[in-house]
């Protein structure tokens, strides 16, 4: 199929100027809004139902109680928060992307621990004192004293596995299957520390508005859960039914796939958004893998395009047509969505080429109006480059390839006879690249250098977009 690659028709509008990312941020303030009034909300109930008295004038024992249940409903506010930030919402993604989505998300896993461990140690510590026994005694009565309490203790064990797995330093550590399964354990913990809120706890149960208020907190972070995380990617994959139907080699360490199925321009992707792939063989169902798509949405294909990384991307070099396929998605905000200027820079580097592919093909533009560049270790064996070039000539883009060694660990760019730095080596590349968005992809490390070297260029922040897909 790649060697008479039929592109897909570019968009022929887009709306440009800064109103419309405005319009997100008003999505993105009204979202942080709810979240924040169900907190002050909650610390309200809290001190309405007479509880300001043990929190300011009580004896000590008094005063842990209180301490206990407020720490309490505040983690588990919280904690939903933190569950919906990764469970793969549509209406999350739209306004923040997969990565601020993640980041927000690792940033609350400590508070979250804080308040589930104060919660835990004060209601011990009241419960000893009250009981004159020490802390030691008192856990193993709590534990024993009904079944909702050992699944909360239980609960707490887990929240402390999945917050230390979370930690950057354990996650290079991990394999993605096994922080995958660790944080199932996200789910189970709060399944399991639910009934004690009800059974044991006296700041919900027999209190009509607090009931309704933590029934629909509940109901809507698990409806939310339940369909796009779980039930949404089986019945639309058994919708569309997706299977392998042609892999072609783009270099010595890519291959691009070719996916088929019905209905495909129903799935509502753009170009630069990712999907996550599980090859559904007996021994790969549960694998999950995230991947750019390589060419513009279309009724045809759903193409990746997966250098050979390890683990599993070996294997998938070698899928066979006919292979069924399951895919979720499509998510990112990576995308003609977030572009607000007539000029647009497209700088790609390993990883990185497929979603910039797939841009250079889909965007709205004149001639002159797009930039590629496209960093590779050698041209003969970087994967789509003929692609990348056959768009440029066809749509009038400029494509600029950057070829060999670094200059200096430092620099993103190969070395240079005259040894400019990159920000003025991008400006005689893209003279315009202060007034343009730029997307860039490729690996963290790599994209990060190239954000500090437009900075330096003149770019404002705003116009430079970067999305990290990785788990």
């Amino acid at each position: 199929m790649t060697a008479n690659m039929r592109f897909t028709a570019p968009n022929t509008k887009v709306r440009l100027g800064f109103r419309k990312i405005l319009k997100v941020q008003r999505g993105q303030d009204f979202v942080e809004a709810l979240a924040w009034l169900s907190i002050v909300a909650i610390i309200a109930m809290f001190l309405v139902d007479g509880n300001i008295a043990q929190i300011v004038w009580s004896d000590p024992t008094t005063y842990l109680n209180a301490t206990s249940r407020l720490t309490a409903l505040l983690a588990t506010d919280i904690l939903l928060i933190h569950m919906l930030l990764v469970a793969r919402v549509p209406w999350i993604d739209r306004l923040y992307g997969h990565d601020r989505a993640t980041l927000t998300h690792k940033k609350l896993g400590k508070p979250i621990l804080y308040l589930v461990i104060a919660h835990f140690l004060a209601s011990l510590i009241s419960y000893a004192i009250s009981a004159r026994k020490t802390i030691v005694d008192e856990f193993f009565v709590l534990a024993g004293s009904s079944r909702d309490m050992l699944w909360a203790i239980l609960a707490l064990a887990l929240m402390i596995v999945v917050v230390v797995s979370s930690i950057n330093i354990a996650r290079k550590r991990l394999s993605y299957e096994t922080w995958y399964v660790v944080h199932l354990l996200s789910y189970i913990s709060v399944a399991i520390a639910v009934p004690h809120q009800f059974s044991t706890g006296t700041d919900i149960a027999g209190k009509w508005p607090q009931t309704m208020f933590w029934v629909t907190l509940y109901l809507f972070v698990v409806c939310n859960i339940a369909w796009f995380r779980f039930l949404a990617p089986i019945v639309g994959s058994l919708y569309h039914g997706f299977k392998v139907i042609e892999t072609a080699r783009e270099s010595s360490d890519a291959t691009s796939i070719y996916i088929g199925g019905r209905n495909l321009k129903r799935m509502g992707g753009k170009a630069g958004q990712f999907y996550i792939l599980r090859v559904l063989t007996r021994k790969e169902w549960w694998r999950a893998h995230p991947f750019s798509i390589s060419a513009a949405p279309n009724d045809n294909f759903v193409r990746f395009t997966i250098g050979k990384r390890g683990d599993d991307t070996s294997l998938l070099q070698h899928i066979k047509p006919g292979t069924r396929i399951m895919l979720e998605g499509p998510y990112g905000v990576f995308t003609e969505d977030r572009r607000t200027r007539e000029k647009v820079t497209l700088i790609a580097a390993g990883i990185g080429a497929p979603p910039i592919r797939a841009l250079a093909e889909s965007m709205a533009a004149r001639p002159g109006d797009i930039n590629i560049i496209y960093r590779v270790r050698t041209e003969a064996d970087a994967p789509l480059v003929d692609e990348l070039k056959e768009l440029a000539q066809r749509r009038g883009f400029k494509l600029t390839l950057l070829e060999g060694q670094r200059g200096n660990p430092k620099s993103w760019m190969p070395a240079h006879p005259e040894n400019l730095p990159d920000h003025a080596r991008l400006s005689l590349i893209a003279p315009w690249v202060s007034e343009s968005d730029v997307f860039i992809c490729g690996p963290a490390p790599w994209t990060k250098t190239v954000e500090k070297s437009l900075l330096r260029a003149g770019t404002p922040s705003h116009q430079i977009h970067a999305e990290e897909f990785a788990w």
